[in-house]
């Protein structure tokens, strides 16, 4: 049987103008979760970060790297990562994405020392995972869709239906089924109504958003996706929503939780062993 591991990091920002206050409760409504799973909770199997806790505990962007680098360290391991906090977006320094921007998560340090980006999550993550573990990973944030720029994404419509989407093929794909959309001329307003229909692509369509009037239309590649692809790595990933949406804190019984965990917790309830799909469209 694989080894279990686990990484739980919660940060509420008290004090500070970003202030949350269900962060640290998800914590530890996941940790009890996994108790009931079979994941141990002791420190060589369990390490959780917190902004109400010290020393290497404290979840500083160099503590939270520090973590995670433990969590993919070993082979043949079970892994599971839940984050939750902030999420941001920061430019893209090295050119590689279309959109020119990136998602983040944001340490307790992050005003003084950065966020950490997607690229930099994906390195730590999944490039370093041994190819004989796995890794589930909740993140409770905004803009977190593609947090981890993993090379497929399952989306669901408002019904709960669920499509998979292939980051390396779909811009080929969108451009057909879009042709109707645009025909007699590209328009940001017919823009608009694609992202609508196409809300999960967002590695493609994001890039038009910073398009100049001069600019053609047309569909971009993120240069890394054929790289990630290659991986071959084992890693699922739930976000709390899409690149361009917020995730919020939710007052449930009186207790303040974040609403993505909250929402994966009572589906674990509710169905003891789904299927990934099960759990997709039950958060619906």
């Amino acid at each position: 049987m694989s080894r279990k591991k686990s990484l739980l990091i919660g940060i509420n920002y008290e004090g500070s103008e970003n202030e949350l206050r269900g962060c640290r409760q998800d914590v530890e409504n996941v940790a009890e979760f996994l108790s009931y799973r079979g994941y141990s909770d002791d420190p060589r199997s369990q390490v959780i970060l917190r902004d109400d806790l010290g020393g290497q505990y404290y979840p500083t962007g160099h503590n939270i790297l520090a973590a995670i680098d433990w969590l993919v360290c070993e082979p043949g391991t079970c892994n599971f990562f839940h984050y939750s906090g902030h999420g941001g977006q920061v430019r893209d320094p090295t050119g590689n994405h279309p959109s020119g921007i990136l998602d983040t998560i944001c340490p307790v340090d992050f005003q003084e020392n950065g966020q950490i980006n997607s690229d930099i999550l994906h390195e730590h993550l999944v490039s370093r995972l041994p190819p004989s573990s796995t890794l589930f990973v909740i993140l409770d944030c905004c803009h977190s869709g593609s947090a981890l720029e993993l090379p497929f994404v399952y989306r669901s419509d408002d019904e709960g239906n669920v499509n998979l989407l292939d980051n390396l093929k779909v811009g080929m794909q969108l451009f057909g089924e879009a042709n109707d959309l645009f025909a007699g001329g590209f328009s940001f307003q017919k823009l608009g109504e694609a992202q609508d229909l196409y809300a999960g692509a967002t590695n493609f369509f994001r890039s038009f958003k910073h398009m100049g009037e001069s600019q053609p239309p047309g569909l971009g590649e993120d240069s890394n996706y054929a790289e990630y692809e290659r991986e071959h790595k084992m890693v699922t990933m739930f976000s709390g929503c899409r690149d361009d949406q917020t995730s919020a804190d939710a007052n449930i019984g009186g207790m303040s939780e974040g609403a993505m965990s909250w929402a994966f917790l009572e589906t674990m309830k509710r169905i003891p062993n789904p299927t990934y799909l099960q759990v997709k469209c039950d958060f619906c």
